[in-house]
């Protein structure tokens, strides 16, 4: 059996009670980032056409490449178009064994993308049709995993919006 740690509640909310005191800077006092924005995300696929099949079949992401790895000889480099010019990529690994996908420190906890509310409800019905197991959050997020293990969350939040607050 696992132990589990007891955490002091209070003490973590005065650490981001500080937090925000020493570093949040209110909307009209920030710089403007350095970035221009997210060119893609990439995850590890153990199966193209079975990714393909999911993010482009089950969740409605056109597919808009394919390419060749450049760092792995035989890997294919291949993006899905998620909006706002935004790509969610996947390289797959042929001949090399990955393993099976964990959530560890410094890696993937989830990819979280937003859709219209109406398309949310449309992608949960196609999940539940797909028989693919998930969790829906607060009635605006549906969490689920794909078919090599990866936290995918759909939130029908507007972008820069979290249940309700701002977070850009």
């Amino acid at each position: 059996m696992v132990e589990r740690m007891t955490i002091d509640l209070d003490a973590i909310e005065a650490t981001r009670q500080r937090l925000r005191a020493e570093h949040l800077r209110p909307a009209g006092e920030r710089p403007a980032s350095t970035a221009r924005g997210l060119h893609h995300t990439a995850l590890i696929s153990g199966d193209v056409e079975r990714t393909i099949a999911f993010y482009q079949g089950v969740l409605g992401f056109p597919l808009t490449e394919l390419i060749d790895n450049r760092d792995y000889p035989g890997s294919t480099h291949f993006f899905f178009d998620i909006g706002h010019q935004n790509l969610l990529a996947f390289f797959d690994f042929p001949g090399l064994d990955v393993g099976p996908y964990a959530e560890v420190l410094g890696g993937l906890h989830h990819v979280a993308i937003s859709v219209e509310p109406a398309r949310w409800e449309a992608l949960v019905a196609r999940l539940t049709e797909a028989g693919v197991e998930h969790v829906v959050h607060s009635g605006v997020s549906v969490y689920f995993r794909d078919p090599d293990g990866a936290r995918i969350e759909l939130i029908a939040d507007p972008l820069g919006e979290m249940y309700g607050e701002h977070v850009l």
